[in-house]
């Protein structure tokens, strides 16, 4: 029975090569011209190639690893840098508040110490004494001006 259609294609005289012997299959599985290679030549540039491809990733990943640590330090040193910044500014204010505050402490001391500020035993009163005027001099403006042209 021979069916021939797009899908299915039976020839009876291969189903009997194959029955009688089916590990021997003399015919070609793909035919064409096909370049012979030296398989133990091509087996060593491809474990070479594969071996250096392999470094060339390995060195690459280890790089981007390097990046990514180095910018995440240089991030890390942004902000403690931006803080130490801060803190000093802060320390600044401080420290003059404190000057201040000691300067106005010491000027409180020195004048407990030295007892300036008592309170009066009694009240003394004094006559008015007249106010008098000093003289002024008239300057005498003259009206007559010479003018001068140039320099």
């Amino acid at each position: 029975m021979n069916i021939k259609t797009a899908k299915v294609r039976k020839d009876e005289y291969i189903e009997q090569v194959y029955t009688q012997n089916p590990i021997e299959q003399n015919g070609d599985v793909i035919s064409g011209n096909f370049k012979k290679e030296n398989s133990i030549k091509a087996a060593a540039i491809s474990r070479a190639n594969r071996t250096l491809r392999n470094l060339l990733l390995f060195l690459v990943m280890a790089s981007f690893a390097g990046y990514y640590f180095a910018m995440v330090t240089e991030y890390n040193l942004n902000n403690l840098s931006r803080q130490i910044s801060t803190l000093n500014d802060e320390n600044a204010e401080l420290e003059n508040d404190l000057n201040r505050l000691k300067s106005l402490n010491n000027v409180d001391n020195k004048v407990s110490e030295s007892n300036f500020l008592h309170k009066a035993g009694h009240v003394m009163q004094v006559n008015a004494v007249g106010a008098i005027t000093p003289e002024t001099k008239k300057v005498k403006i003259s009206s007559n001006f010479d003018w001068s042209i140039g320099y």
